[in-house]
């Protein structure tokens, strides 16, 4: 009996100890792991993305969001100059804009942190402190301007609000166009002044105030149409109606058409800009940066040159011919090319990453060259120039051209060409070798035809408008007689032009 009252009091006691440790060990995890948790996840962080393939930094052209502003998941936040455009960059988080580390016009490497989001306003200190721990200087300052652009943004509101108001009614008669305009290209909600590089530089050229000119762009965005609209210097057929409101404090009605021929004297900004020029030294723009890598990336690649002549006569005739209904230049030859780079698969091939292959391309995708007002240029892509109509090449080029120079292209516009056309004919240049764009197989260098004395085909002399073109190639993959039989294709497609409207 004593033996069975020891055991069953040993038995409670064991139970005692387990129940008095067992909370205290399982209330030890229970507690401290989601709160640790649950601070992790309350503060995101925003990474400079990578835009393009080639891309390495990123700098942040403006803001869309400020410090202590609520951001939604999908929203646009900001806007990235990569190496070749500018972009929206979204959200991937929603809370509230606690930090921006990386400010207006700064760089950051592809990856690295710009901006810290957190979930509720009593994270805020959370995502100071967790920005501080990156860069002790910078992250206390976007904290300490948090206020300014609070009071500041509805200070400017005001400011662009009465313009469009006073421009209503001092031009009543061309009201139904000012009506249309005016909510097409509305100021900012906000009051904040977000434009592209190039707006901005317009602006300061044709010194235009940007708080008085409406974005026509995404998120009320300014872009370079806009300041040329607000200078009076728009494109002719929108120029009556958007010059309006911009010539109205000057005159009421004599003067609106003279806006419309503006267009010419735009180009007189530019001898302004070369003497500012004189004397000073100016860092690459991301562009020029991009294409200077490219430039260099070329000289590793073993490439020939090859040169053609062509008559382009009949060419000219169809390209007056379909000039009035919207046919450009550039499309025919786009569209000439394509027709002729079908028969040559080579030609709009490419080397392996790895060098030790051909890859043949699905879609010939022509790439055209384009000077940019700011230096540096980009290549927008005419996709399957072979089998699209020449009205649909001349619509989507005049489209590529327009977002280009805002720098409103997506990648996939101007790195997915696998044949580039560089043309200098407009300038009156006579011949040219151009430099093979990295991961292509070839392009194609157009001079100006001009008119030249030629023997014809039954002995006698005569003039013929003859164009030169080389072409430079890629030696791993393209060899001397296939480069000579896409010039022959070209040349039957470019003298015999009917097909390119078939």
């Amino acid at each position: 009996a004593q033996l069975r009252q020891m055991k069953s009091s040993m038995q409670q006691g064991a139970r005692q100890v387990c129940s008095a440790r067992g909370p205290s060990v399982s209330a030890r995890p229970a507690t401290a792991r989601p709160a640790n948790r649950q601070q992790c996840n309350a503060v995101k962080e925003v990474f400079m993305p990578a835009l393009s393939s080639t891309m390495t930094e990123g700098k942040v052209v403006t803001w869309l969001k400020s410090v202590g502003d609520n951001v939604k998941k999908g929203e646009a936040l900001l806007v990235v100059e990569s190496d070749k455009a500018d972009m929206d960059v979204e959200s991937f988080s929603e809370g509230i804009l606690a930090v921006i580390h990386t400010a207006e016009g700064e760089r950051a490497n592809v990856g690295a942190p710009i901006a810290f989001i957190a979930e509720t306003q009593g994270e805020v200190e959370a995502a100071v402190k967790k920005a501080a721990s990156l860069n002790g200087a910078p992250a206390p300052a976007p904290a300490a301007a948090a206020p300014k652009p609070a009071p500041a943004a509805p200070a400017p509101a005001p400011t662009p609000t009465p313009t469009p108001v006073a421009a209503a009614p001092a031009a009543p008669k061309p009201a139904p166009a000012a009506a249309a305009a005016a909510p097409a290209y509305a100021p900012r909600a906000d009051g904040r002044i977000v434009a592209t590089p190039y707006a901005r530089q317009l602006a300061k050229d044709h010194k235009v105030d940007l708080s008085t000119v409406g974005g026509s762009g995404p998120n009320g965005r300014i872009t370079a149409s806009d300041v040329e609209r607000a200078a009076g210097r728009g494109p002719a057929t929108s120029a009556p109606a958007a010059a309006a409101p911009a010539a109205a404090p000057a005159a009421a009605s004599a003067s609106a058409p003279a806006p419309a021929a503006a267009p010419g004297p735009a180009p007189a900004v530019k001898p302004t800009t070369v003497s500012e020029l004189r004397g000073t030294t100016k860092p690459f723009t991301s562009l020029q940066q991009a294409v200077n890598k490219n430039m260099i990336a070329s000289l590793a690649v073993p490439e020939f040159r090859v040169g053609y002549e062509m008559c382009t006569d009949k060419l000219d005739v169809l390209y007056q011919k379909l000039k009035p209904k919207g046919v450009t230049m550039t499309a025919l030859l786009a569209k000439a090319c394509g027709v002729a780079l079908a028969a040559h698969p080579a030609l709009y091939a490419a080397v392996t990453p790895d060098g030790q292959g051909v890859t043949y391309a699905d879609h010939i995708n022509v790439a055209v060259a384009v000077a940019m007002p700011d230096g540096g240029l980009i290549t927008p892509v005419l996709k399957d120039a072979d089998s699209t109509d020449i009205y649909q090449i001349s619509r989507n080029w005049a489209d590529l051209v327009k977002r280009a120079r805002s720098k409103q292209l997506t990648p996939a516009e101007f790195t997915t060409g696998n044949f580039t056309i560089s043309n200098l004919g407009m300038f009156g240049v006579t011949t040219f070798d151009a430099i093979l764009p990295p991961g292509t197989a070839a392009i194609l260098g157009i001079a100006a035809s001009r008119p030249t004395v030629v023997a014809t085909a039954d002995g006698m002399i005569g003039v013929k408008k003859i164009m030169t073109v080389n072409l430079t190639a890629d030696h791993r993959i393209v060899y001397g007689a296939q480069a000579a039989e896409f010039l022959q294709s070209l040349k039957q497609v470019i003298e015999n032009p009917e097909q390119l409207v078939m």
